[in-house]
C-alpha cells in the first residue's frame, strides 16, 4: 500500500508501520492483517450504529458515513483478499445499519462475520450479511420489532411505514440466513422473554440451531474459514 509520497508499507521502518496501524485502528476501528499470500481487512462494528443524527457524548458509536466508503475501498482494493467483520453492537439507526448490511452482502470478495458479546437489533442483519457467519457461545442476539424515537404522528400511514420497514428487515435476514419468515416473526413477537418489551434473546448455540447464524466459533475459526474462501477464490 503506497502513501502520498509513493512509499509502500514495506519501505517504512517497523516502528512507523506499527504507529500507522494503531492510527488506523483508532480512526476507523479496522486493521489490515497479512499472513503468507493472503491479506485480510478486519472491520469492527461496535457500540451503537450512528445514522443521520449524532449520538450524545460518552456513547461508543460506529458511524455509517465512515463504514460505507471503507467498504467500497475494501471491495475495490487489489491488495485486500477478504474481510472479517467483528460485531459487538447494541444496534442503532435502522436505515444506516441496513445500508451497511446490504453493501456487505453485495461484495464479491469473501466475507465472514463474527459476533462477540452481542449482535442486537439491527446488528442481526449485519451479522447475517457476510458470506459465512460465526458467533461465540457466550454472545447473545436480541430480536425485536422496529421502534422509533421522537415525534410520532398518530395516523395509519405511520403504522404502515413501520410495517414496511419491518418487512424489509425480515426479508433481508431470511434471504441471508437459514431462517424462515414465520420462524423469525415468532421471535420478533414473543412476550415472555424481555421485561416490558416484545422480542427474543438468543445465545450462540440457539442462534445456530435456529439457522440464524451459520456456526458457533471464535476468532481462529472465522479466520480459518475466511482464508479457505480466499484460497478457493484465487
Amino acid at each position: 500500500m503506497r502513501n502520498n509520497d509513493g512509499i509502500t508499507e514495506k519501505d517504512l521502518p517497523d516502528k512507523a508501520n506499527g504507529e500507522n496501524r494503531m492510527e488506523d485502528i483508532i480512526k476507523s476501528g479496522s486493521v489490515i492483517s497479512r499472513a503468507g499470500d493472503k491479506t485480510i481487512h478486519c472491520l469492527t462494528i461496535i457500540g451503537q450504529i450512528e445514522g443521520h443524527y449524532i449520538l450524545g457524548d460518552g456513547q461508543k458509536a460506529t458511524k455509517y458515513e465512515h463504514i460505507i466508503p471503507l467498504l467500497v475501498s475494501i471491495e475495490e482494493s487489489e491488495e485486500i483478499d477478504g474481510m472479517l467483520m467483528v460485531l459487538n453492537t447494541m444496534g442503532g439507526d435502522v436505515e444506516a445499519g441496513l445500508a451497511i448490511a446490504e453493501m456487505v452482502a453485495s461484495m464479491k470478495k469473501p466475507t465472514v462475520s463474527l459476533v462477540l458479546g452481542g449482535g442486537h437489533s439491527i446488528g442481526v442483519p449485519l451479522a447475517v450479511s457476510a458470506g459465512t457467519s460465526f458467533i461465540v457461545p457466550s454472545a447473545t442476539m436480541t430480536i425485536h420489532p422496529v421502534r422509533i424515537s421522537g415525534t410520532v404522528i398518530g395516523v395509519p400511514q405511520t403504522y404502515y411505514y413501520f410495517e414496511r420497514m419491518q418487512d424489509r428487515i425480515i426479508d433481508f435476514v431470511c434471504r441471508h440466513s437459514g431462517m424462515t419468515e414465520d420462524a423469525f416473526r415468532k421471535l420478533l413477537m414473543r412476550t415472555d422473554q424481555i421485561a416490558t418489551d416484545v422480542g427474543s434473546i438468543v445465545d450462540g448455540e440457539e442462534a445456530v440451531k435456529l439457522g440464524l447464524i451459520d456456526r458457533v466459533g471464535g476468532l481462529s475459526d472465522a479466520l480459518e474459514e475466511l482464508r479457505q474462501k480466499i484460497g478457493e477464490r484465487k
